[in-house]
């Protein structure tokens, strides 16, 4: 997405994680459990993927994307599927994306990303763009 900034991803935490399942030192009932909102959202707002559950390893995980932000009022918190995303982004100054890949079948559930979207992300991009090119027409 055009917009999108300040990605924060948590692979090497949900890695850590899955470590600490298989080696025993965390059970998998403290990893597996979804909320049904979770798994309702998963359901009718998700993104379904082709990865398997790494907990199960039997049903494909689904990505479920919350939206956060001052200017989202009563909207924030709630699920979005990811092709309302980019409209969204058009039409607010800012918003904070939380991407939670949920397993139907185990519960498990883990945060794999966040980042920034919305309309001041494309205007620093025109801003930079405009500088480069005055820098590039004055050579």
């Amino acid at each position: 997405m055009r917009t999108q900034r300040q990605v924060v991803d948590y692979s090497l935490q949900r890695r850590a994680v899955l470590r600490d399942v298989h080696s025993g030192r965390v059970g998998v009932h403290e990893v597996c459990d979804a909320s049904p909102y979770l798994k309702n959202a998963a359901r009718f707002h998700g993104e379904p993927t082709e990865e398997r559950c790494p907990m199960c390893r039997h049903e494909d995980l689904t990505l479920v994307h919350y939206i956060y932000g001052d200017e989202l009022k009563q909207s924030a918190g709630q699920a979005r599927k990811l092709a309302e995303l980019p409209m969204l982004a058009m039409t607010l100054s800012e918003f904070q994306v939380y991407v939670v890949e949920v397993c139907q079948g185990c519960s498990w559930n883990h945060l794999v990303e966040q980042y920034l979207l919305g309309r001041d992300g494309l205007e620093a991009d025109e801003t930079a763009g405009e500088t480069g090119r005055r820098r590039g027409a004055e050579r």
